[in-house]
């Protein structure tokens, strides 16, 4: 009886020190191990798929890769549902090293270690199961841009000058691509009926490889019309000098005139001479008077004045100076000239004409 009272006393000194010994440390590690168990083997296993972007890394500088290929691949895991729902959230990538890359064809299997996941996810399938890459050689090229046109401008205009601006257009690509083309080309401008000179925003026309490159273009195209023209000689056009109303008698009286004129102004005068004045204008101290030809200010469209024979003329001088007559002027070859004195040698020229019809000079006494 009493060996039973001294074991059931021993047994509750024991079971005393277990609860009073270290019993929160105890409580603790039991919590965890039920934490665990419940978020870990007792929580809901799912099956879910993600798409996992492909990442491109230590591609060589001199390299491009030049075709489509598929940017995100379908991965279908199986594990927990917070680590799945975890996973989504992250942005995991399945990385392609290129460093050993070179030109050519380059087939990329997409396995299931290739992946990135936590412990407790498991890979189960990868679609696609595998990448082809083209890599081709990187270059530089320029490539002169030329405007395309239809259509013709108004009746009587002509295309002087269209340019683009840029001219020239630098692209970087593969060599496969920029090889195929020398020459990039604007869509077609409409030049129906146009008559002044206009800018114009015109897109490239691309193909689409050159698009993923560059992406839409457009240059600036400057267009410069000009009037459609013809040389022609006008024999004969009287040069005027008016003082204090007087018409004033000129040597000589008339001048050929070469001119570059609108085609379209041709027919709608009588005579070319409406067109113009043509007076006299005086230089200096001197007898002689510079011919100044001007096109009417009401005719509409520009002349082009290319020359003008004899280019001076004489006044013919009722009151003549001591020393000079009132008709006479010197010929000699293609000039002429009034002589004073003895002291002026007759035979030297002081400015070149044609030969005209002219009077001879004589000595008053």
């Amino acid at each position: 009886m009493m060996k039973g009272v001294l074991r059931y006393i021993l047994e509750v000194k024991q079971l005393t020190r277990f609860f009073s010994k270290d019993w929160m440390l105890k409580f603790v590690s039991l919590g965890l191990a039920v934490l665990l168990w419940y978020f870990v083997g007792g929580e809901d296993r799912i099956d879910k798929n993600v798409m996992v972007p492909i990442e491109i890394i230590n591609l060589p500088r001199d390299l491009v890769i030049s075709n489509q290929f598929k940017k995100e691949i379908e991965v279908t895991v199986s594990g927990p549902r917070s680590l799945i729902l975890e996973m989504a959230e992250k942005a995991i990538t399945r990385q392609v090293d290129l460093s050993a890359a070179t030109p050519g064809t380059m087939v990329i299997e997409n396995d299931n270690d290739h992946i990135p996941v936590v412990r407790g996810i498991t890979v189960q399938r990868v679609t696609p199961s595998s990448i082809i890459l083209s890599l081709d050689k990187l270059i530089q090229k320029r490539y002169p841009v030329t405007a395309r046109t239809v259509g013709r401008v108004a009746d009587g205009y002509y295309v002087k000058m269209l340019k683009t601006d840029p001219d020239v257009i630098t692209i970087t690509g593969p060599l496969t691509t920029l090889s195929q083309f020398d020459e990039l080309f604007t869509k077609a401008i409409n030049l129906t009926g146009v008559k002044e000179s206009a800018q114009f925003q015109v897109p490239l026309e691309l193909d689409p490889a050159v698009v993923e490159l560059i992406g839409e273009t457009s240059v600036t195209a400057d267009l410069t019309v000009g009037l459609e023209t013809v040389t022609e000689t006008i024999e004969e056009m009287e040069v005027h000098l008016v003082v204090d109303g007087l018409q004033q008698r000129l040597t000589p009286a008339t001048v050929k005139v070469a001119v570059n004129i609108p085609k379209m102004l041709l027919g709608r005068y009588a005579s070319m001479t409406d067109l113009f004045l043509v007076t006299a204008v005086k230089m200096g101290d001197s007898e002689l008077y510079q011919v100044k030809v001007t096109p009417k200010k009401n005719i509409g469209y520009p002349i082009e004045i290319l020359s003008v024979i004899p280019t001076h003329v004489l006044l013919e001088n009722d009151n003549p100076s001591p020393g000079y007559d009132i008709n006479p002027v010197l010929r000699y070859k293609d000039s002429i000239a009034p002589v004073q004195g003895n002291s002026f040698p007759v035979t030297t020229p002081v400015m070149k004409i044609p030969r005209t019809k002219t009077k001879r000079i004589r000595r008053t006494q």
